[in-house]
């Protein structure tokens, strides 16, 4: 199964207000292993930042004008995106920037039951808790010391492994990556094990078998199996 995890960085928090999305990360999992896959653009918003979504995500209004408008790359970023469920840290945000932009781009909205909320697992495993995605790197004990702001990519790469952890950790089923047979798997310790070939096990009853049944229906008043 292919799923996207994906981030966004905007320039504020309300998409009616005129905010518009400045950088996309999308990482690729299959059968929940990272494929090493990745998407990533940073966006022109034609508007500045305010001062507190650039203290986060530390992309400057000079840099962002001299990079492409969202339409310019919405046909690259559906590609990638395929028709896979696509993974988010608290979708609503997210989703309303991308469907705006994908509406004045000419796509198709991404429908909601298209997406899975990690922050709605986060909150049924761990109900009454902190469960930001920094919460969720704590409390699984995943490294963010390379980030010193907020990045679309960077924070998808981490929001996967936090997603992978939400979902029962990295290796499920005692698989060992992308497995075409579907979890099946025929390596134990990294090394190729033989399966020798045995006998079906026989079904048919045993005369001792048969007669224990017989005499079992001797006590029974009208049993089915006796029936015609």
């Amino acid at each position: 199964m292919r799923e996207v995890v994906l981030d966004t960085e905007t320039t504020g928090l309300d998409v009616l207000a005129g905010h518009r999305i400045v950088e996309i990360g999308c990482v690729e999992l299959v059968n929940h292993v990272p494929t090493g896959k990745t998407y990533q653009q940073y966006l022109n918003p034609d508007r500045p930042n305010e001062r507190e979504a650039f203290e986060v995500h530390g992309l400057s209004d000079s840099f962002l004008a001299r990079q492409r408008r969202f339409r310019e790359v919405a046909d690259g970023l559906v590609a990638f995106l395929r028709d896979s469920p696509i993974v988010i840290h608290n979708a609503a945000f997210d989703l309303g920037f991308l469907n705006y932009e994908l509406e004045q781009a000419g796509h198709p909205r991404i429908s909601g039951e298209r997406v899975v909320d990690s922050l709605e697992l986060a909150r049924r495993m761990f109900p009454g808790q902190g469960n930001s995605l920094d919460a969720l790197m704590r409390r699984f004990e995943i490294d963010a010391s390379a980030r010193t702001h907020h990045g679309a990519l960077l924070d998808a790469e981490l929001l996967a492994r936090v997603y992978l952890e939400l979902k029962g950790g990295r290796q499920q089923g005692l698989g060992f990556g992308p497995d075409p047979s579907h979890g099946r798997s025929d390596v134990e310790g990294g090394a190729a094990v033989e399966r020798p070939a045995r006998d079906a096990r026989p079904h048919e009853p045993t005369p001792e078998e048969l007669a224990a049944h017989e005499a079992f229906l001797d006590r029974l008043n009208d049993p089915i199996w006796r029936r015609s």
